[in-house]
């Protein structure tokens, strides 16, 4: 499952799998508790596979960014907590995304990548690249 049926809904702890849509909205489950909800298009939805991070020349998507803490941990979760403190933090996400932007990327926005990754990783869903995108560099990679 790739990162575009997974939200971030605005208020609400940790992230949630898109069940199916209805007409005044749609119903997601979380990923913390297992628990359904349903959610009103007025909320705040963010889906993971539109976020991105900002770095010095460009905007990196979420799901590169993941694929580089996949990379550093070998499959694993992070060596940091969301829980660390702030150099600590910010140390990290140096080390997998050496240029991005201090000005604009936030210790909260480092403790949310890292929290968010982690709870991915304890729920199997550690292929962060769309099937569409896969078929897509396999065929590249064929010719």
């Amino acid at each position: 499952m790739g990162l575009n049926k997974i939200l971030s809904i605005a208020g609400k702890p940790g992230l949630f799998r898109l069940l199916t849509q209805t007409r005044s909205g749609f119903v997601a489950e979380s990923l913390l508790d297992g628990k359904k909800v349903t959610v009103s298009f007025k909320n705040n939805v963010s889906v993971l596979s539109e976020i991105a991070i900002y770095t010095l020349e460009e905007e990196v998507p979420l799901k590169v960014v993941f694929e580089k803490i996949k990379e550093k941990e070998d499959g694993g979760k992070t060596a940091v907590s969301h829980k660390d403190d702030k150099i600590k933090l910010e140390e990290y996400l140096f080390e997998v995304l050496p240029n991005y932007d201090e000005d604009r990327v936030y210790a909260s926005d480092i403790k949310k990548i890292i929290q968010w990754y982690n709870l991915l990783h304890e729920h199997g869903i550690t292929e962060f690249a769309d099937e569409e995108e896969k078929e897509e560099e396999a065929s590249k990679e064929i010719e």
